[in-house]
């Protein structure tokens, strides 16, 4: 693994007014560790209270900006928009919004009822499209905006046992599309981050078994487990200045997996 002290420092996030869905734990604490460590004010949602503070004081004690958590339960749209608008009172925008809270619970094609459906899209998907609808009138006020939303390479391969999850994922990349043509006369710019088999505390203690492992071993072309961290590194840089001319696109994360 490449020494971290050379990774890159994007002097247009510093100051900038990020928000975070899901980010307490896994590949969303990362994504606020990093945007912390660039100098951001980030603010991120989460329902998990315990992980949320412990981030908030372990990036505080780094000496980095300290991130504001806010309790926000994404399938209650009311309670999303009331957090949206609590940042937008604070900071008069939001620079870049990151959409990566998800649930990848399994369920075989046979067992998916309706309120499973609904409650999987209320996750995986619904709160992405009016997260964005909250932050763009302020993004059009102030003439940009980064959005970048998490989909997963799941529904390319796909997952078995994942029907919804899937589904979610792969209407994330027609939202991103849709969401970028739309915004784009505003300097609005909007993408996709594709994670593949990320090792974050949750997969490993769920899904790592000798087998999976073995699995992806095999598939994978780089032969290292992929850290939350290398999936926040390219966030980053879809956030930054850098990528000024970048929109409308996906980006896979995954190692070569085929």
């Amino acid at each position: 693994m490449p020494d971290k002290s050379q990774y890159a420092t994007y002097p247009s996030l510093a100051g900038r007014v990020v928000l975070v869905t899901g980010g307490a734990s896994g590949i969303g604490e990362s994504i606020v560790t990093q945007f912390a460590r660039q100098g951001s004010h980030v603010t991120f949602l989460d329902v998990q209270d315990d992980p949320a503070r412990h981030l908030v004081a372990s990036l505080t004690a780094e000496g980095c900006p300290t991130p504001l958590y806010l309790h926000c339960d994404l399938t209650d749209l009311e309670a999303l928009k009331a957090a949206i608008d609590q940042v937008l009172a604070a900071h008069g925008t939001v620079d870049v919004l990151v959409n990566n809270a998800a649930n990848d619970q399994r369920q075989p094609i046979e067992e998916v009822t309706p309120d499973f459906w609904d409650n999987s899209i209320a996750i995986n998907l619904r709160p992405q499209f009016f997260a964005m609808q909250a932050v763009l009138p302020a993004m059009r006020k102030a003439g940009r905006g980064s959005i970048i939303n998490m989909s997963s390479i799941a529904w390319i391969i796909p997952n078995h046992t994942m029907p919804v999850y899937n589904t979610a994922k792969a209407a994330i990349i027609g939202l991103t599309r849709a969401f970028a043509h739309d915004c784009g006369s505003s300097n609005i710019r909007v993408n996709a981050v594709l994670p593949g088999a990320i090792a974050t505390e949750r997969q490993v203690r769920l899904w790592y078994t000798p087998e999976y492992l073995e699995n992806i071993r095999r598939r994978q072309a780089l032969p290292h487990q992929i850290q939350p961290e290398e999936v926040a590194r390219l966030v980053l840089f879809l956030a930054a200045d850098d990528s000024s001319a970048i929109t409308n696109q996906s980006y896979i994360v995954d190692a070569g997996f085929v």
